[in-house]
């Protein structure tokens, strides 16, 4: 209990402490929004639910599959050590099953907290036609339209490029993503694509709004506007409409396939992306392996009401699950951006702080970035970095 008493005595001179040492790093992933209202009448306020029980926040937790239990408990880990005042209502999700039972209590679950901290749920594509993504019936069913990630290069971290900052803006609820697939003539599948006018404004205006408050200067819209002229020559326009309220900012756009290219030749050129659904899965893939992998970026899903945190990449790290060897940062800065979320901002600066300390000072590193601790040192580390911090500040 001393130990977490002088960490939180710390957290109001944290910022200067290690943002001093770490430079702009010490900003990554950090708070991504605030409020405002889009041309579309929808308004973005992400309002916290109200704290419960002296001062404490429910939050849904949803420990999901592959590697997801394990990092979401050294979430719950570190928060305890911390003295997070958050409590979790844990809700599984069993993918193996067909019927929508589980997913539909999670829904539940995050309509009565506004908030959720997720693992991935594996999507079998062995299974009926009929099963649909959880994954995917989570965001619609709650109307998460808009999927940030920010990929920045980490001083700690070796890759072929350096000096990478990109915010990536996702539209999350439809495109190919609609699931609206028939098979009238046996051998012949048509699948829709669904491009709409309101929700093509919403992100772009979301995308703008988000590139102004972070002080950005350059938004890119990525398409395929040359082949699909009407669904994605939609989407572009519906851009265009938005960027012509944004004169300060400039607004380019990019053929998916160039973009991909671009961004592996020189990704320093991007600086925020906007995309229909699945291009944004794609380059989120590409810019996450570009600054170090899955491992490292966090992600959230933002909607009118509801917000749900996770890795930005959503891989299920089956292949390593239960192996001590999965990176926790990318989760554990997803946790981060719950607590700036939630307005907890201190013990967000404490935990993430301590994150990137010993990502790019002590360099303790997992095997996908080509060291040799496990998840539990890493953890250890970061519980450490926040102690010994706290002994500072409680000596100073």
């Amino acid at each position: 209990m001393a130990a977490h008493t002088a960490a939180m005595s710390m957290s109001k001179i944290l910022h200067p402490f290690l943002g001093g040492r770490l430079g702009n790093t010490a900003k990554v992933f950090g708070r991504t929004l605030s409020s405002h209202k889009n041309k579309t009448g929808n308004s973005r306020d992400n309002i916290p639910p109200p704290a419960k029980y002296g001062g404490r926040h429910t939050v849904t937790l949803i420990p999901g599959d592959g590697i997801g239990p394990e990092l979401l408990n050294h979430v719950k880990e570190v928060f305890r050590f911390c003295c997070v005042p958050v409590d979790f209502e844990v809700v599984h999700v069993n993918s193996a099953v067909e019927t929508e039972d589980d997913i539909n209590n999670a829904i539940t679950a995050i309509r009565r907290n506004g908030v959720a901290l997720k693992g991935n749920i594996e999507t079998k594509h062995t299974m009926a036609p009929s099963v649909k993504s959880r994954n995917n019936l989570l965001r619609t069913s709650l109307d998460l339209y808009a999927n940030v990630m920010h990929c920045q290069s980490l001083p700690g971290v070796q890759t072929r490029h350096k000096n990478i900052d990109i915010m990536i803006i996702r539209e999350n609820t439809e495109g190919e993503y609609s699931n609206l697939e028939h098979e009238n003539v046996s051998g012949v599948v048509e699948s829709l694509k669904i491009i709409t006018r309101t929700n093509s404004l919403r992100i772009a205006e979301y995308a703008f709004q988000l590139a102004r408050e972070k002080g950005r200067k350059r938004v890119t819209a990525v398409h395929k506007a040359n082949i699909m002229k009407l669904g994605d020559g939609l989407f572009l326009q519906c851009c265009r409409e938005v960027a012509s309220d944004y004169p300060d900012l400039t607004f380019d756009s990019m053929i998916v396939d160039n973009t991909t290219m671009q961004l592996v030749s020189k990704p320093q050129q991007f600086d925020v992306m906007v995309m229909p659904n699945l291009y944004g899965n794609v380059v989120s893939n590409v810019c996450a392996g570009l600054v170090g992998g899955p491992g490292l970026v966090p992600g959230a899903n933002y909607g009118r009401d509801y917000a749900v945190f996770e890795t930005a990449t959503r891989n299920t790290g089956k292949s390593i699950a239960g192996k001590n060897i999965a990176n926790p940062t990318a989760m554990l800065l997803a946790s981060c951006m719950m607590l700036d979320h939630l307005k907890l901002y201190d013990y967000a600066s404490m935990i993430r702080n301590a994150i990137l300390s010993t990502m790019n000072e002590t360099r303790l590193h997992t095997a996908d970035l080509g060291g040799q601790g496990t998840t539990s040192e890493v953890v250890q580390s970061i519980m450490r970095v926040i102690q010994s911090k706290g002994s500072l500040t409680s000596e100073l």
